[in-house]
This record gives structure tokens, C-alpha cells and sequence, in this order.
């Protein structure tokens, strides 16, 4: 796998469970990675010990040589779902018990949402989270504003555009259209990542997490099995938005956009359709595209 990750000049991954061989595997490659608690986890970190011995195991033991820079505790928890009450619990007994070994300055402590969590999207400035996703995230941004911890967001303009149609052109999807699409203000937008980008900024900004940076923690088009899922689709995609994250957003103009692309392999175990082809690489490592990463 380090090798594979070598040989593409990919600097960044995430793994979305404490998985012993890709961490072993990881050991010495000076690969920065997202390290995942799986949601069926969440509940038992909630105790303090668990915590305790889950940082030991799965980060002290590796900290030495593998690069951990964030721990994803749960990735996209519904806010009515029974296992929201317990991420800001699990996620403070792991930010403690980082601070016991001494990692808190070198490892921090996030959450990966999606932007189902929005009540008002697509409309930039006016962004907010909805009044029950407000409950469950807004304590979680008073941890992160005071752990100085970035929110990881999954950001799909593949799932925004198939969902509305009618009204999102494919090119404004893609990183392509000719020119601005969308003025909002003082800023104009060219394309729906940064829009829904920003539009997650100004929500973070009116729960008072306006410190905050988004570090976007997926993002990805299918090549086969869905609406608008191709090869030509998906290949544009992923170079667009590798050129593109450097220059940052309208909102955050200059700011480069740590991004992680979903997924590094087509997942040919999945059920049939879309969600087995979001993948870089083939199951038997094949890459699919013609991508630079440096």
C-alpha cells in the first residue's frame, strides 16, 4: 500500500477504522494520515478507560512512525440517530487521552459530517445548520474552537447534482463551466464545490465556529452504475478538483483546501451500483485515471 501511495506522490489518506496492517504498513512512509472510529465504536469510547486503552493501542503504539494527523471520531452520524449522543463524549475522552500521552499538540480530534446537516444550502452567505442538526454539531464546534481542531466535511457536489438536476448544471459539477454561475455578494462561483464549501463556512460562522477551517475529508464521482457516473465524468472530476483546492474558496480565497479523495479503490464488494466505483485504483490496484497529485 505505501508503495502504491509512494509511486503516485500521494501524501495523505485516511483509513476509517484503526486497521493493524495498513497501519504497520504505514510505518516509516511519512504518510499523514486520518485515522476513523468506526460509529458502531462510538459507544464504547465513551467510557474513559476504553478511550484510554483505545489511544494507546491503536496511536501511542504508532506514533513514533506513523504520521496520525487527525482522529475521525464516527463519520457522518445522523443528528436524530441514537449513536449522536455519543460522539462529543467519545471525542473528548480521546482528546484526554492524547493530552495523557502528551499527542494533543500533534494529533487532533475532529468529526467527519456531511452536508445533509445544512437547513439552508446553495445559498452561500445564508448557510446554517438545521434546528436539529444545531443540537448534535454545535457543541461539537465549541470543542473543536477549543481544541483548535479543524471540522472534517465529506463534500459530494455528485450527490447535490443528481439530487437537483433541474436546476445544477453537470459543467458547474465538474469544475468546467466557462465562467461564474453564481454571485452571491461579493463572491462569485464558478463551481458547486466551493459553493457548498462555503456554504459550510458561513453555517460554522453563525454557530460560532467563524476560527474554524474545513478540512474535506471526502470527496469523489463515480465512474459507472449511477446518473452522470462515467469514466470521462469521474476523471474530470478528480483532476479539476486536485488543480482546483489550491487556490481555496471564493469566501477563503488564497487558502489552499486540504482534500481527501473518496476512495482509493473501486469497493467491488458493495452492492451493486454507483458506490462501487468511486474508487482511484481498480480492486487489483490499476489506476483508472491519468491523475497527478504532486
Amino acid at each position: 500500500m505505501s508503495l502504491l501511495l509512494a509511486r503516485n506522490s500521494i501524501g495523505r489518506m485516511r483509513i476509517y477504522d484503526p486497521d493493524q496492517a495498513t497501519r504497520q504498513a504505514m510505518r516509516g512512509s511519512n504518510i499523514e494520515l486520518i485515522l476513523g472510529v468506526p460509529n458502531d465504536n462510538l459507544q464504547a469510547l465513551t467510557d474513559a478507560s476504553t478511550a484510554s486503552n483505545w489511544v494507546q493501542n491503536n496511536v501511542a503504539a504508532f506514533s513514533s512512525d506513523v504520521k496520525i494527523k487527525y482522529i475521525a471520531v464516527g463519520n457522518e452520524v445522523p443528528p436524530g440517530d441514537a449513536k449522536a449522543a455519543y460522539v462529543l463524549p467519545a471525542m473528548q475522552n480521546i482528546q484526554n487521552a492524547l493530552a495523557s500521552a502528551n499527542l494533543q499538540g500533534q494529533i487532533k480530534v475532529s468529526t467527519a459530517i456531511d452536508t445533509g446537516l445544512l437547513g439552508v444550502s446553495y445559498t452561500r452567505s445564508n448557510g446554517a445548520f438545521s434546528d436539529t442538526a444545531s443540537q448534535f454539531i454545535n457543541p461539537i464546534i465549541s470543542f473543536l474552537v477549543n481544541n483548535g481542531s479543524p471540522l472534517l466535511a465529506n463534500i459530494y457536489p455528485y450527490f447535490s447534482y443528481t439530487e437537483s438536476m433541474q436546476s445544477i448544471d453537470l459543467a458547474y459539477a465538474l469544475f468546467t463551466s466557462p465562467g461564474v454561475v453564481v454571485t452571491d455578494g461579493a463572491y462569485q462561483y464558478q463551481n458547486l464545490f466551493d459553493a457548498l464549501v462555503d456554504t459550510l463556512y458561513s453555517a460554522l460562522e453563525r454557530a460560532g465556529g467563524s476560527s474554524l477551517a474545513i478540512v474535506v475529508s471526502e470527496s469523489g464521482w463515480p465512474s459507472e452504475g449511477g446518473t452522470a457516473a462515467s469514466l470521462d465524468n469521474a476523471g474530470t472530476y478528480y483532476a479539476n478538483l486536485i488543480s482546483h483546492v489550491k487556490q481555496g474558496t471564493p469566501k477563503k480565497a488564497g487558502q489552499a483546501i486540504e482534500a481527501y479523495l473518496f476512495a482509493m479503490f473501486d469497493e467491488n464488494l458493495k452492492d451493486a451500483g454507483f458506490e462501487q466505483h468511486f474508487g482511484l485504483f481498480t480492486p487489483s490496484k490499476q489506476p483508472k485515471y491519468q491523475l497527478t497529485f504532486a
